[in-house]
């Protein structure tokens, strides 16, 4: 893998994070919401109107580019499980961001993860 497809992989990597968390905060402006048929059109509203919601799903549209281009450079067998670093970068924004548990179950997933990234790039 060359240095312009890590490069890449990365930014695939930060978008999607920053997607999550866009939309993360987004959710937490609206709320927990029941699935009923009542609330179908005004969470959608709601869902529509929220600048967090509108800025994660832009860039989850601007990953989508950004990850043809890897597509178009590297085998998807060797970049889709690079692309398991955002679970990591999530986890971690989250921990900072709102404090959500990291729990040393979830820190040993993320070394499993580390190491599976690692074989898979060294490939």
């Amino acid at each position: 893998m060359n240095l312009i497809v890590f490069a890449l992989i990365l930014l695939s990597v930060v978008l999607n994070t920053t997607a999550q968390l866009a939309l993360k905060a987004g959710m937490i402006q609206i709320g927990t919401f029941s699935f009923t048929w009542e609330n179908l059109i005004p969470i959608a509203l709601k869902v529509m109107a929220s600048p967090w919601i509108i800025f994660g799903l832009t860039v989850y549209v601007g990953s989508v580019f950004v990850w043809l281009m890897v597509l178009s450079r590297t085998p998807v067998s060797i970049a889709y499980p690079m692309i398991s670093l955002a679970y990591i970068t999530s986890a971690l924004a989250a921990y900072y961001l709102w404090g959500e548990n990291l729990s040393l179950i979830r820190i040993t997933g993320i070394i499993v993860i580390l190491i599976g990234v690692y074989l898979v790039a060294k490939n």
